[in-house]
């Protein structure tokens, strides 16, 4: 395995510390593998009306494209480390760059709603083994003198590709149809199984783990994060504990949780290697992974919704308005693997954690004709803010761990990530939907008989409307409430900005409980703390 060429690496040793062009080659091919596997994610978020539309889908039908594909994904992540281990790196990625792609297919042929239900989670649930394996091969099959060059790679891409996935989305649904959505998976993922196969030669398959491979924990995982997955994704919408659905799925998820956890830490052979946490560094990166999680997707969630409610944006305006942040962390990405090598990490993520606030606290003063120029700057500190955060934060909590635990650390490290945005989503939403009524009845005690203004404004809208034949006063009415309630809604996007600037601000001092890392183009073995 890669294990020689990671943990006793020393700078200048020749042979160990050029690249292989072989591993470069299906190294980016892995990238591009995963880069498709999460941009998937959010091109279909993007254009739901349009295969909703297609489908002749419900309106409570249509979330499940997106939440089946992520309760699938959720639950392959922590399992690739395991499958990578008995399989070998290159069976497992070849296999499912491969089935990602004819499950793209799927979904592009799908006639109803089921089909692309149950096609989606097995899109998710294939596609979901390509990301944790790029990022074991960055800090196993490379010297630790080259993270300067893989590190923001593999950093640009995992942030990238949520960010720029609206403005992907909405260009093709708009210029061709929905199925291209899945369709232009076809080609990159038939290059990446072919290259892959070809290519990667990481590590041998180890077949006799099969006979000591955990089933149960394998099913109470399942069980664990796909109910718990299922609950934050549907917890809002279905007003959280007062659904017997989510009733049952948090249950679920708390049983298979506790028998997960035993299993984890009884059997010879786990199904997800827990011990990567014993490490201190890892440990706390992967805390701040998840709360990456939660300013990566809340934030692509959140300015889209403002867009499309408050300035009433299509799918491809939206996109237009936030490719601003993908440029900022393309720019930032090279400055970013320089800066690792010569400061501080833990002052990289301060200066990240510090940009990602200022761009949220800017927005704390949001009004309803916020438009591209407004959100310009926010967006440039939050891809500024990204990039700068996330490859300290991936070489923090990959660079110690030794190789034979990489895989299955990589696997937990990108799952803090994906739940932390299934938790920021979550709470968003619920937050969204509280302050709004409590805004709501404060701007509606506000407009009362006694308040001057708003009988002026009543009274000029009744005047207003009477002079074109309509009932005035009840069209003037339902006008003011209409205000009332844009205002609501906006001074409750306000409140999730500042929760957020609050969030990145706690996240700045919990940079302090960090060990120093070693510098970058020195050892990079060892164990933990």
């Amino acid at each position: 395995m890669a294990a020689t060429t990671t943990a006793g690496t020393v700078p200048g040793v020749g042979a160990e510390e050029r690249m292989d062009p072989r591993k470069l080659i299906a190294f980016f091919a892995m990238v591009l593998g995963m880069f498709m596997s999460i941009l998937d994610i959010q091109i279909v978020s993007a254009s739901l009306a349009e295969i909703q539309a297609g489908l002749s889908a419900g309106s409570d039908e249509i979330g499940w494209v997106q939440t089946s594909y992520l309760i699938a994904e959720v639950i392959m992540i922590p399992l690739s480390g395991t499958l990578a281990r008995i399989v070998s790196t290159r069976y497992l990625f070849a296999f499912s760059a491969a089935g990602f792609t004819l499950s793209s297919v799927l979904c592009a042929t799908a006639t109803n709603i089921d089909q692309m239900i149950v096609y989606r989670a097995i899109q998710g649930f294939i596609g979901g083994g390509m990301i944790p394996s790029v990022f074991a091969a960055a800090f196993t099959i490379f010297p630790p003198s080259k993270r300067s060059i893989v590190s923001p790679i593999i950093g640009l891409i995992a942030t990238l590709a949520p960010t720029i996935g609206p403005t992907v989305g909405g260009y093709l649904s708009h210029a061709f149809s929905w199925h291209w959505l899945f369709l232009v998976n076809v080609i990159p993922g038939i290059i990446v199984a072919t290259v892959t196969w070809n290519f990667i030669d990481f590590d041998k398959p180890e077949l006799s783990l099969l006979k000591k491979f955990d089933w149960w924990g394998l099913i109470s995982m399942g069980v664990f994060l796909g109910a718990l997955e299922y609950v934050l994704e549907e917890g809002n919408s279905n007003d959280w504990f007062n659904d017997n659905y989510i009733v049952i799925g948090a249950i679920a998820s708390a049983i298979g949780c506790v028998v997960f956890f035993y299993r984890a830490f009884t059997v010879d052979f786990p199904v997800v290697d827990l011990r990567a946490f014993a490490n201190r560094n890892f440990a706390f990166g992967s805390v701040f992974s998840f709360v990456m999680g939660i300013g990566l997707y809340g934030l692509t969630y959140i300015y889209p919704v403002y867009l499309g409610r408050i300035r009433g944006y299509d799918s491809l305006m939206i996109g237009e308005t936030m490719f601003v942040s993908g440029l900022a962390m393309f720019f930032t990405a090279p400055l970013a693997g320089r800066l690792s090598t010569k400061m501080d990490l833990r002052l990289m993520m301060v200066i990240g954690f510090v940009s990602f606030a200022a761009g949220t606290y800017i927005m704390t003063g949001l009004t309803d004709d916020w438009d591209f120029y407004e959100l310009l700057i926010p967006q440039l500190f939050r891809g500024f803010g990204l990039m700068m955060c996330m490859v300290p934060i991936n070489n923090i909590a990959l660079g110690t761990m030794p190789p034979a635990r990489m895989r299955g650390a990589s696997g937990l490290f990108n799952l803090t990530r994906n739940l932390g945005g299934a938790v920021g989503l979550a709470i968003i939403n619920t937050v969204l939907t509280n302050r709004q009524d409590v805004h709501y009845e404060r701007l509606r005690e506000n407009m009362d008989w006694g308040h001057p203004a708003a009988i002026d404004q009543l009274n000029n809208l009744t005047a207003n409307f009477n002079s074109y034949g309509m009932d005035g006063a009840s069209v003037a009415i339902k006008q003011m409430v209409g205000m009332a309630t844009k205002q609501a809604v906006i001074l409750s996007f306000s409140d999730i900005f500042l929760m957020l600037t609050v969030l990145f601000m706690v996240m700045v001092l919990g940079v302090a409980m960090i060990a120093k890392p070693a510098p970058q183009g020195g050892g990079g073995g060892g164990g933990g703390h």
